[in-house]
């Protein structure tokens, strides 16, 4: 085993840990805790090799709709992808997590969305198989809250001057949606109601509601995809062809190989010999009696002198 999966866990051992800066999954997706599970102790990891009890103390601290997709993982723990995707199919193993797909359907589309639920207390695969078909008791969990939501609700940790309450949230949230709709980030959103604020605000719903309608971005005009189709010409003969028919830039005709290349324009000079003879020309072997004389079109012939 590698020395890696043995060594002690970078922040304390297994228990809780302070998550609360940790990033949210879009809603309906993230961290989904199983129910049932015992109270929360120093050793409910304590059977796991080091590394995978340090991060599964990690998950279990998360609040669920937590991002725990391995690659944010591997943003805010100090393990790569690799390491992390092995400690989770151990967490698997051990009847700690579960990967499932549920089908959403729609009026338009029937939808597969993959779930990742997590269990502090172990489970059998009997039970997880119960719980997959609905015969576990679930808890009652919240309705997970949407991106404007989450933003408006940390609106007044930016800026203590702007405290919405939960009403004021669910009110903005529609004007918040159309920002995002539109393309704005919420860096860009935050940005645009906290710069500038004056003192005093004695409403901060009506200052921020006026401030997502004044400041309502443009809608982004999807730039139109161009796509390029690209030919190659052979060096020797110039014809065009795929880029899939030329070897080291030589059709397969120059190679001497059959090839569905395109030979070049009807009447083409034949390409034998050309390159050799012009060579010749350049290096002056050949003499300049026997060299081929061009004739200009707007050359007339020469008078004839008068008797």
């Amino acid at each position: 085993m590698a020395a890696s999966q043995l060594s002690a866990a970078p922040f304390p051992a297994p228990g809780p840990v302070p998550t609360h800066d940790h990033p949210m999954a879009n809603p309906g997706y993230g961290k989904r805790s199983a129910p049932d599970q015992r109270p929360r102790t120093g050793r409910d990891f304590a059977h796991l090799l080091p590394r995978d009890a340090a991060i599964a103390a990690y998950i279990d601290g998360l609040r669920d709709g937590a991002d725990i997709s391995v690659k944010m993982l591997a943003k805010v723990l100090p393990y790569g992808q690799c390491a992390l995707r092995t400690s989770l199919n151990r967490l698997q193993e051990a009847g700690h997590l579960r990967r499932g797909s549920e089908c959403i359907a729609t009026e338009d589309a029937l939808l597969w969305v993959t779930r990742t639920f997590f269990s502090r207390t172990a489970r059998e695969d009997e039970w997880w198989a119960a719980y997959t078909r609905g015969d576990v008791p679930q808890e009652t969990q919240r309705p997970t809250r949407s991106r404007s939501y989450i933003l408006l609700a940390a609106l007044g940790e930016a800026a203590p001057t702007l405290p919405l309450s939960d009403a004021d949230c669910v009110g903005l949230e529609p004007q918040v949606n159309e920002w995002i709709e539109r393309g704005s980030t919420e860096a860009e959103i935050m940005c645009a109601l906290t710069q500038g604020l004056p003192a005093p605000i004695y409403s901060p719903f009506h200052f921020v509601r006026t401030r997502l309608l004044d400041k309502m971005p443009p809608a982004r005009i999807t730039p139109v995809r161009t796509v390029v189709l690209r030919t190659l010409e052979c060096r020797e003969c110039r014809a065009p062809g795929s880029p899939e028919a030329m070897r080291g830039g030589i059709c397969g005709a120059c190679r001497g190989k059959p090839d569905d290349t395109p030979r070049g324009p009807a009447g083409a000079v034949p390409v034998q010999g050309v390159r050799a003879r012009m060579s010749a020309v350049r290096a002056g072997l050949v003499p300049r009696e026997e060299r081929p004389q061009r004739r200009s079109l707007s050359s007339k012939p020469p008078m004839e002198d008068k008797a």
